[in-house]
């Protein structure tokens, strides 16, 4: 979260100053765009993975820094909170055994990773939400030692100019406040990269918007927030209202918010990055000396610095990201919609599934989003993470007739969608043998009805029925769901219960 920034003083210049320099990495933007400076298709994908730190009682543990010292490696990074870390997987091409290879590799590095913060008592988490996250967890003194996220936090705050109100009504009802972005620490995902080329950009973030509710209803992780069983997938919420820059008139005023969906289907990578300018004022006004418009002339490749930094403090589901490797500018769709975990295999069957529908839906002859209103898509999201694995979706009729339908969320996966995701894995050249292991796993899901929501939910009701209090179901559910965890069996095999024996008194 946040770039690589120093902390320190922003003058009233600072800001005209960035504003004026944004709009002239927006015209560079436009100018590599028209000159077709891109690079060519790779079918590149990237992963990183947000992780927890917990100790043997399921509690969160502040300990990152010592944790990344003793792993020494650059693949893991800290993340806002001492409790998190993130790890990056390098960049793979789509095709052949290309999961089974993501698998191996994620499982080596979390399997390292554990192993090093067991030197100090802890161990990696890979969940959504840790259940066991306290209030007084989540305060701005256990944010990480980084310049960049105090500095981040600092201008949130001063933007909003009040404490964040957190108001949730799900299963039960959370409201609480508080005066820094911490709680947004407690969201741990799963983001997704994918590499394309301008021409296809609109098609593939249309896609990825169009697939985000079927995404969480399979992928929902995150039913428990400061001891309260919320939506089951709490993250999008808790996201949202916890870096809110907008107090309550702005709100009523119809400003949009820095965490959000969306409002419309797009025609170009540019629409995005202009909404970014248009509608969102900078927190980090931080400005360097690249004219990009003078390195355009010169032949070069501009590094579009505070258009950069802008989009990265827009938190959007499905983010446009620029960057430059090897010299060459390239577009990616960054999705990050998914809650971490449970498993290895879990994760990877999802990012299976969304490579191999986005795909598929991209290249339809008449792409879902021609067919469903943007607003339907946006609805489907709120009832995705409300709902999760039973949510009811609208989604475009099959067949010459033309309008939507509700359908259950299953019963679209399992007839409609996962064929299309097994056809876009063929044209990424996906071998079958890796295609049908994790595409079956996302079917197997579908059919017992169980995700890592649903699995925690059953877990913690389990113990509260044999007699645990609320604090030592949830304790006893994170202790139980990473044991599971490590073990790396897909969740849809976990039973459901604690093997500990039931407390006393």
């Amino acid at each position: 979260m946040g770039e690589k920034v120093v902390a320190g003083q922003f003058d009233l210049s600072d800001r005209h100053r960035y504003r004026d320099k944004v709009g002239r990495c927006l015209q560079g933007l436009e100018r590599l765009l028209e000159e077709k400076r891109f690079d060519r298709p790779k079918n590149l994908m990237g992963l990183e993975i947000e992780l927890n730190l917990v100790g043997s009682d399921g509690m969160p543990k502040m300990l990152n820094a010592e944790v990344l010292e003793r792993i020494a490696s650059r693949d893991f990074q800290t993340e806002l909170a001492m409790f998190n870390l993130e790890v990056n997987i390098a960049p793979h091409r789509l095709g052949a055994r290309v999961f089974d290879r993501l698998a191996e590799e994620v499982t080596t590095a979390l399997a390292y990773a554990h192993r090093k913060a067991g030197e100090v008592d802890a161990g990696i988490a890979m969940i959504g939400i840790l259940p066991t996250l306290d209030r007084d967890d989540l305060v701005s003194s256990n944010l990480s030692a980084a310049d960049r996220y105090t500095l981040l936090n600092d201008q949130i705050v001063a933007a909003r100019g009040e404490d964040f109100h957190l108001d949730i009504e799900g299963v039960e009802h959370l409201s609480c406040t508080s005066k820094s972005i911490a709680p947004e620490a407690a969201c741990t995902s799963v983001q997704l990269h994918l590499q394309v080329t301008p021409g296809r950009f609109a098609d593939v973030w249309n896609a990825a918007q169009a697939a985000s509710a079927v995404q969480i209803a399979l992928g929902a992780n995150s039913p428990f927030l400061f001891g309260r069983e919320l939506w089951r997938e709490s993250r999008p919420p808790l996201f949202q209202q916890s870096t809110d820059t907008r107090p309550p008139e702005l709100q009523a005023q119809g400003v949009r918010p820095r965490t959000w969906f969306g409002e419309r289907w797009v025609s170009s990578a540019y629409d995005l990055f202009e909404e970014n300018l248009r509608y969102f004022p900078a927190l980090l006004p931080i400005c360097d000396e690249e004219d990009p418009l003078d390195v355009l002339d010169a032949g070069g490749v501009p590094k579009l610095g505070e258009l950069v930094l802008l989009n990265g403090t827009v938190y959007r589901w499905n983010r446009p990201v620029y960057d430059i490797a090897d010299g060459v500018p390239h577009l990616r769709v960054e999705n990050r919609v998914l809650p971490a975990g449970p498993t290895v295999v879990d994760v990877v069957a999802n990012a299976a599934f969304y490579y191999g529908l986005v795909r598929a839906l991209a290249e339809e002859s008449r792409p879902v989003w021609s067919r469903l209103p943007f607003e339907a898509a946006a609805a489907n999201f709120d009832a995705a993470c409300r709902y999760g694995i039973d949510a009811r979706l609208t989604w475009p009729r099959r067949g010459r007739y033309a309008g939507t339908a509700e359908v259950d969320a299953v019963s679209l996966v399992r007839e409609e969608l996962l064929p299309l995701a097994e056809s876009g894995l063929n044209g990424w050249g996906v071998e079958p043998a890796d295609r049908d292991f994790y595409l079956g796993v996302i079917e197997e899901r579908c059919r017992r009805r169980v995700n890592g929501a649903s699995w925690q939910v059953a877990t913690f009701h389990r113990a509260l029925d044999h007699g645990y209090t609320r604090e030592a179901a949830l304790a006893a559910t994170t202790r139980r769901y990473c044991q599971l965890m490590h073990v790396g069996e897909p969740v849809h095999t976990w039973p459901v219960g604690l093997p500990e024996p039931v407390p006393l008194g």
